[in-house]
């Protein structure tokens, strides 16, 4: 099966060498999207509710330009550097998935790209 490389506007340019997401199929497999806005390229510091907010909508950016949505999603990981942010940060990821949430995992590490505080990716199955 093909694979299409996805890069939209939508979200952040790549850091590094690798693609905003892969489809094959149905399936779309999102990289870590840390909290960089996409028209300025800047982090988003501070409140970690502002953080995961910026995260997931860099996600929903990257599923709507391959036709989809949040509601495709089927596999999350969460990487947060300090699991004290657990909570908050669940507070806004469960609004993107008011339904049906898919799988997860969350781990704490010890650091991530630009110093953030958290980095989500994710798997979709969208229509096709």
């Amino acid at each position: 099966m093909a694979k299409k490389v996805i890069q939209t506007e939508k979200a952040p340019k790549p850091i590094g060498p690798y693609s905003q997401a892969i489809r094959t199929g149905n399936l779309i497999f999102l990289s870590g999207q840390i909290p960089i806005t996409p028209s300025t390229g800047e982090m988003v510091r501070g409140d970690i509710r502002d953080q995961t907010r910026q995260v997931m909508e860099n996600i929903k950016g990257v599923l709507e330009s391959e036709g989809g949505g949040m509601e495709d999603v089927v596999k999350v990981n969460i990487f947060l550097k300090d699991m004290g942010n657990f909570s908050p940060m669940n507070e806004v990821y469960a609004t993107y998935f008011p339904s049906f949430p898919p799988a997860r995992s969350t781990v704490q590490v010890s650091g991530l790209p630009k110093d953030s505080d958290l980095e989500i990716e994710a798997i979709a199955s969208v229509p096709g």
